[in-house]
């Protein structure tokens, strides 16, 4: 599976030109990124459901804390009618710098996402739905009844070992983010710990790279645009994770801290060379393709995240044509 991320960042006319063209270079899904502050996805993924025929749609990744995990299950149905039954439905604990704002870092965790993508999975087939947890609803159900129903794919997007491995056993995906070989070796161990509780009857699984990607036939171009999702993936890195790459710890909190207070600028200076080479596949076509197929030793798929590249209409057809029979 070969996937895209187009980041509400930019005006949404030309963010569906790209998934149109995404769809053109052999893209099998386009995911957009949730945050608050960058345009809403799901007015993106609707306008873009009616501009294409054929790839998969989805968040990646929705939350369940910023809106009801009934309501993200009626978005996602939604879209699936919408796009006649594309929809993918990507869940996971959320960004830290961002949630930070809105007072919701301290809710993240495994048994949210479970809940509510189980909770979708009942709405979809009809069910109605009381349930008390980490969220309440009373007799919840959908008017409708969406092309895919139960069938729409849930992936978890997901990097500590709990939530790898709860992925593996309950979902159909996980969206592991991370570029290196490292982390997704990691990643494959954790899953294939989940998968050893895996009923039979939930089918195939995917361990999807979502890779953060900037190629462009200067390097060094390609390694500067790198700078911003590095400093927003450092800055939210757990500790493992930034000791598995020798990273300081207080130079990637201080990251964190930039983004969070809206200090872009000054979280992207403060990125090192070592920070996108971990978290980033920067650089020329064959370099991106040469660190793209070490992740393919692990990886079942790959999403091409942002930044993809100092010119966003090039980087979608470099990326595709770079990783080509690679996944």
């Amino acid at each position: 599976m070969l996937g895209i991320e187009l980041t509400p960042e930019h005006d949404l006319h030309r963010l569906v030109d790209l998934g149109v063209r995404a769809e053109a270079a052999g893209y099998d899904a386009v995911y957009s990124t949730c945050h608050y502050n960058n345009r809403d996805p799901w007015a993106f993924l609707s306008q873009l459901a009616t501009a294409t025929d054929s790839v998969r749609l989805g968040p990646g990744v929705a939350n369940p804390y910023e809106t009801h995990p009934v309501t993200l299950a009626s978005r996602v149905a939604t879209l699936d009618e919408l796009s006649e039954g594309r929809a993918v439905f990507g869940l996971g604990p959320g960004d830290p710098s961002t949630l930070r704002n809105l007072g919701l870092e301290d809710q993240r965790g495994l048994r949210p996402v479970l809940e509510a993508f189980k909770t979708a999975q009942a709405l979809w087939t009809g069910e109605r739905v009381d349930h008390e947890g980490t969220f309440d609803a009373s007799e919840a159900g959908l008017n409708y009844e969406p092309p895919q129903g139960p069938s729409i794919p849930v992936h978890v997007g997901g990097e500590g070992p709990h939530m790898c491995r709860m992925a593996a056993k309950h979902a159909d995906g996980l969206l592991y983010n991370g570029s290196h070989p490292k982390d997704l070796a990691w990643a494959r161990e954790q899953v294939d710990d989940g998968l050893d509780d895996r009923p039979d009857h939930r089918g195939d699984f995917d361990l999807i790279a979502y890779a953060a990607v900037s190629i462009d036939e200067d390097e060094a171009a390609a390694r500067e645009a790198a700078r911003p999702p590095v400093a927003f993936i450092a800055g939210g890195a757990a500790p493992p994770v930034l000791d598995r790459h020798g990273i300081d710890a207080d130079a990637a909190a201080a990251i964190g801290d930039h983004v969070s207070a809206g200090e872009f600028s000054a979280a992207f200076e403060r990125v090192t060379p070592a920070m996108i080479d971990a978290f980033c596949l920067a650089g020329a076509p064959d370099t991106v393709r040469e660190r793209a197929a070490a992740l393919a030793d692990h990886a079942d798929g790959l999403v091409v995240g942002s930044p993809l590249g100092p010119d966003l209409e090039a980087a979608v057809d470099l990326a595709a044509e770079a990783v080509d029979g690679l996944f």
